[in-house]
């Protein structure tokens, strides 16, 4: 399953590619998404602040496009607003962790969705590098249906 899912986003999301993402868990409520320093090195020999956004942003991306797909729910999902704090500087490979196990503001967006054709939903991701969390993301996410 993650291989299937990181060949979307390489063949989907380009940039998955070239920071040289690598999808290491995927389930219902949690994706754990890698990245290399290496692909992701600013001058001061540390991650990117950019690399890094968008491997947060991309985690939660991932669990919530999963999790739509997997309940059958076929719609375009894009991000509305975000924000991304740097706790510390990200000295080496790094994951992006989304956890989501809100049930019942799941089932709340799943109901807008399916009464409008369209929901928002918010949700969250940390960044970690050896195990500490070194930053974190909050978005805000629209599901809207594919006509």
């Amino acid at each position: 399953m993650t291989a299937e899912i990181q060949n979307y986003l390489y063949e989907h999301i380009p940039l998955s590619k070239s920071m040289g993402v690598r999808v290491e868990e995927v389930k219902n409520n949690r994706v754990v998404l890698f990245a290399p320093l290496a692909a992701n090195i600013n001058h001061r020999d540390t991650v990117f602040g950019g690399s890094a956004s968008a491997l947060a942003i991309l985690s939660a991306w991932t669990l919530l496009n999963f999790r739509l797909k997997h309940e059958g729910l076929d719609c375009r999902l894009v991000i509305q607003k975000n924000s991304v704090s740097y706790d510390k500087p990200i000295t080496g490979d790094f994951l992006a962790i989304c956890e989501f196990s809100d049930d019942l503001r799941w089932k709340k967006f799943k109901a807008m969705y399916k009464r409008k054709h369209k929901a928002r939903i918010q949700i969250d991701s940390r960044l970690e590098h050896k195990g500490e969390t070194v930053g974190s993301f909050s978005g805000h996410f629209v599901a809207i249906a594919v006509v």
